[in-house]
């Protein structure tokens, strides 16, 4: 019985790790004043009746630090581009000029800073809640194998302090990428 609390761990692990990726995933939307191509990631276009990412329509590179450029496949495709762009969240102003589309961004206010930090600290707390569930659900199920009497209560309590050490491991790497996305984000 002693595989199946490997198999716990391991998918706890498996769990908390999605965990952490999915935290890169969402910060690296929040705007940070300096352009990346990851910025419109998540954006979909109207692509003839489909909403399609925009990375499947349009090549998007950094022009400067401040400016990306979007270039749509099909030149039928720049306006319901520009439009995706336009009404997204990131409250970017694009300007087209033939079939590229060039989008300014504007500096970040100190106000807008301190709100996006906030944003990252939120994201970065609903993590660590993500990871603590993961572990609650491993050690809920290692006392079920306990109850059972398929394992010890030694093996109990070394798959306990095994779950809490992954856990904050997790949490630490957590930490580390929030206080890296604050300090990019008011870094003026």
């Amino acid at each position: 019985m002693a595989n199946e609390v490997e198999t716990l761990k391991k998918d706890a692990e498996r769990r908390m790790a999605k965990s952490v990726e999915t935290l890169k995933t969402d910060l690296a939307k929040i705007r940070t004043g300096r352009a990346h191509a990851g910025l419109l990631d998540h954006l979909k276009v109207d692509y003839y009746g489909n909403p399609t990412p925009i990375n499947q329509v349009a090549g998007i590179t950094v022009s400067d630090a401040r400016t990306l450029t979007v270039t749509p496949w099909d030149k039928n495709a720049v306006a319901a581009v520009e439009r995706a762009i336009r009404e997204s969240d990131l409250g970017l102003n694009p300007s087209t000029s033939g079939q590229a589309i060039r989008i300014p961004l504007p500096p970040l206010t100190e106000e807008r800073r301190h709100e996006l930090a906030k944003v990252v600290r939120s994201e970065g707390e609903n993590a660590k809640i993500a990871i603590r569930n993961v572990r609650r659900d491993c050690i809920h199920h290692i006392k079920e194998l306990l109850k059972k009497k398929s394992i010890s209560e030694d093996e109990d309590r070394r798959a306990e302090e095994a779950t809490q050490k992954s856990t904050d491991r997790f949490v630490a790497e957590v930490d580390k990428l929030v206080v890296a996305k604050e300090q990019e984000i008011m870094t003026v």
